[in-house]
């Protein structure tokens, strides 16, 4: 009976010490992962999440350089052909082994109709298979950057998504799902748990993972949490890592105990697009035109806002003001280029005058409120802002999901709105592609330019950087398209924001200039 009583006694004190040497990271973000799927959407936290989960052939590393992933080695055998060596004897999370058919497969699904990172492969032709390890891509045109643009792309298994119906991406815009949507295998370092959409999504760690893991985690909870809430779970101890800070909470999170800000230089810029598409507004008081179509109303718009004021009152100075597309770590910037109209509320007041609207017009605008730091702040601001020169604006901040879903929309989109980009390649050729050129949905080029923006000219100028492979030539045609944007004002930029981050003083973790957590990198104290 002692005997027994004691091996009882062992036992529990055993699951006792396991429980108390398990690390659990808890965090949270102001919303939850939009999909599971890493072609549902081209955004940063999706892509983020997602990344843990699914592998590309080329990573980025701590400091943001490309690195061998599921591909070991590369080398261009034609300017527009490369060749990949991929990793042997990698297995996905249900122990199939990865070859180059899940490479092929991923290819054909990313640039898929309902994929939406096809433009992150727009440059690709073709990806053949050469041998079970060894792929050849080949390029539209010759492309000197290719292996910079792979990171965001997660090879998927060709078998499992064959065995649930799973093909091809939901459609994200009609909110669709699919099995990929709530499921997940990839070959990456953690797997997929438990997931409750908008309550928790649990992960593991991955035990057929190849690489050699620099985390010490068991367990990672992730709890979708808005506003303050997740501040205040943070100080009471109920959560470790917050992804989204609010910029009003920061003094807050500063005097707590056992916690502290992790802030850095965000690679995105914020910018106010425009509607081009339409002879008509659909949400605005004047009829039979487009005001947005004449560069002396745009430039109104950009002298009427005040992005000093939006830097210190609204973003409490987790912002850098910019006047190009991109900022500094984005190949192709250029500083001269980076200064910003003057705000002249006068000025902004005369121009709408010599266009036509002395008075002045109405006009609606779309702004998430839970996708980029302090968003419908802005927002607010920027409707306060054009009020003094007589622009009535009807401002609909809504959640991310619904935001997007009306942006990509086929018929009307949206008149006047706020985004965000951050250039996957770290380039600026990302960001005039999918921001600038003219839309083709079967060039995969201007995706993500939503009011419809279109210079032929500029068009040419894109195509010409996109096969140029003379470094200091490509540099040049970079800055000039991007004087160019600059001088049409197809969008008035505003800053670049910061990452703030908030954690608890037992955690430490990789913050990347490109929004990405990797958990790969977590070690709790």
């Amino acid at each position: 009976m002692i005997a027994t009583r004691l091996v009882a006694v062992s036992t529990a004190l055993l699951l006792c010490m396991a429980a108390a040497s398990a690390k659990t990271l808890r965090w949270s973000n102001d919303e939850d992962v939009f999909s599971l799927d890493p072609y549902a959407r081209q955004e940063i936290f999706l892509l983020s999440f997602d990344s843990n989960i699914y592998e590309p052939l080329v990573r980025r590393g701590r400091d943001l350089r490309v690195e061998p992933a599921l591909a070991v080695s590369w080398h261009q055998e034609a300017p527009d052909r490369w060749r990949f060596a991929l990793r042997r004897g990698v297995q996905f999370q249900d122990g199939t082994p990865f070859t180059a058919a899940d490479v092929v497969f991923s290819f054909t699904r990313a640039r898929s109709p309902t994929s939406q990172i096809s433009n992150a492969l727009a440059s690709i032709r073709s990806v053949d298979r050469i041998d079970d390890y060894t792929i050849d891509i080949t390029t539209n045109l010759p492309d000197p950057i290719l292996p910079e643009e792979l990171p965001f792309w997660g090879i998927m298994s060709a078998k499992w998504c064959a065995e649930h119906d799973s093909a091809e991406p939901a459609k994200a815009h009609a909110s669709e799902e699919s099995y990929a949507s709530e499921h997940a295998n990839g070959t990456g370092p953690f797997m997929i748990e438990q997931r409750q959409p908008d309550k928790l999504t649990v992960l593991v760690p991955n035990p057929r993972w190849w690489d050699q893991p620099q985390h010490n985690l068991d367990r990672v909870e992730f709890r979708p949490m808005t506003g303050t809430a997740g501040v205040t779970a943070l100080l009471g101890g109920k959560l470790d890592m917050l992804y989204s800070v609010p910029p009003q909470s920061t003094d807050r999170i500063a005097r707590g105990k056992g916690v502290h800000i992790v802030q850095g230089p965000e690679l995105r810029t914020i910018v106010l697009g425009f509607d081009y598409r339409h002879d008509q507004l659909a949400d605005s008081d004047v009829k039979g035109a487009n005001p947005f179509r004449d560069r002396r109303v745009r430039q109104a718009f950009y002298q009427a806002i005040d992005e000093t004021t939006i830097k210190d009152k609204v973003m409490r100075g987790f912002a850098t003001p910019t006047g190009l597309l991109v900022g500094p770590g984005i190949n192709g910037f250029d500083p001269a280029l980076n200064q910003r109209l003057p705000y002249d509320p006068a000025a902004a007041k005369a121009l709408l005058a010599q266009a036509g609207y002395p008075r002045g017009f109405s006009v609606g605008m779309d702004c998430p409120n839970d996708r980029y730091l302090n968003d419908e702040a802005i927002c607010d601001s920027v409707v306060a802002m054009l009020a003094k020169i007589g622009v009535k604006v009807r401002l609909n901040a809504q959640t991310r999901g619904k935001f997007f879903a009306k942006l990509m929309s086929g018929s009307q989109g949206s008149s006047f709105y706020l985004l965000g980009w951050q250039p996957d390649t770290y380039d600026a050729l990302d960001a005039l592609v999918n921001l600038v050129a003219t839309r083709d949905k079967q060039a995969h080029r201007g995706d993500a330019n939503f009011g419809g923006f279109s210079d032929p000219a500029l068009d040419r100028l894109i195509a010409d950087i996109s096969h140029e492979t003379d470094s200091g030539k490509r540099l040049d045609l970079l800055r000039k398209a991007l004087a160019q944007v600059k001088q049409d004002i197809a969008y008035i930029p505003l800053h670049q924001q910061d990452m703030v981050w908030a954690v608890r003083d037992k955690v430490e973790l990789v913050q990347q200039g490109d929004g990405l957590f990797p958990l790969r990198y977590v070690q709790l104290k």
